[in-house]
């Protein structure tokens, strides 16, 4: 096959464009910092990244909804505590109306404090977290408690769940009966009252039903502790699973700069060649020697 001068020029300038391209390969890649810009330069890590970014982000989502299951099991475990305190106070109290030396203004005096741990109850009853009641169940928009001598608890006992994982759901509010219940409430009703001359009830029998009712919350803080400690758990293993999908997604998209670089200076080094050839190939033409 006869060669021609035309042949050489074409085939040379063919090969500096697939050089041109190759240069700016790189050049994306070490700007962009990804092995690939668009799909069609290579489906299959495309396809991949897809893939594995979807599963990133499911797992981010996640850790968002740990974190919402945090806020609710430490909002409820501080409620819990303030609530306990003011029983630990209530009792206290009470002890000290049994004591048959106090006047009838010391008796109304502690029953009127009693009073007012008695509404502080039921404001922890009705704690809110981002706009919802976190003792009321899935009736997040409705307050458990609402107002009365004594207050009057409603509380919704379907447990509010979180997924948390892949097929996983964890309870993030607590039982509230077991909490705030109508028998506790009445308790506290029956001890200011008594205290304050309106009822003639027993002390003993009261600080026995108040004491019923402490041990019931305490079993139920248990309870939320236990939960607390699983939900700790499944946080590090979505910690360790976000890091390895981070490294996979890494692995598949991004680009090892050291070698982009080496074969980038690769490239310059046969383009300048390329170049010289071509000069060589391409004979001056009249015009070149009209100048």
């Amino acid at each position: 096959m006869r060669v021609t001068q035309s042949m050489l020029a074409s085939n040379s300038l063919s090969y500096l464009s697939k050089s041109y391209e190759k240069l700016g390969m790189y050049q994306d890649q070490l700007s962009s910092g990804k092995k690939i810009t668009k799909p069609s330069q290579d489906p299959v890590v495309a396809m991949k990244g897809v893939q594995y970014r979807s599963n990133l982000n499911d797992i981010q989502q996640y850790k968002r909804n740990l974190s919402e299951v945090y806020l609710w099991m430490d909002n409820s475990e501080a409620g819990i505590e303030q609530t306990n305190n003011a029983l630990q106070r209530v009792r206290e109290l009470l002890i000290q109306g049994k004591n048959g030396t106090l006047s009838e203004d010391d008796k109304q005096a502690i029953g009127e404090e009693i009073g007012q741990l008695k509404e502080s109850v039921m404001g922890i009853a009705n704690t809110q977290v981002g706009g919802r009641y976190i003792f009321n169940g899935t009736s997040v928009d409705q307050p458990p408690v609402t107002e009365g001598n004594p207050p009057v608890s409603t509380i919704n006992t379907d447990p509010y769940e979180v997924q948390v994982s892949p097929g996983v759901k964890l309870q993030a509010s607590v039982n509230g009966e077991n909490v705030f219940s109508s028998e506790m409430f009445q308790t506290l009703q029956n001890i200011e009252d008594t205290l304050n001359g309106a009822e003639d009830l027993d002390m003993d029998e009261l600080l026995s039903d108040l004491d019923g009712n402490i041990e019931t919350m305490s079993a139920e803080r248990s309870e939320l502790g236990a939960r607390y400690n699983r939900l700790e758990m499944i946080e590090t293993r979505i910690d360790q699973q976000e890091v390895m999908s981070s490294r996979v997604l890494s692995e598949n998209e991004d680009i090892d700069i050291e070698r982009v670089i080496t074969d980038l200076k690769t490239q310059e080094s046969v383009h300048r060649a390329a170049l010289g050839v071509g000069a060589r190939i391409i004979q001056p033409t009249l015009l070149d020697f009209l100048r």
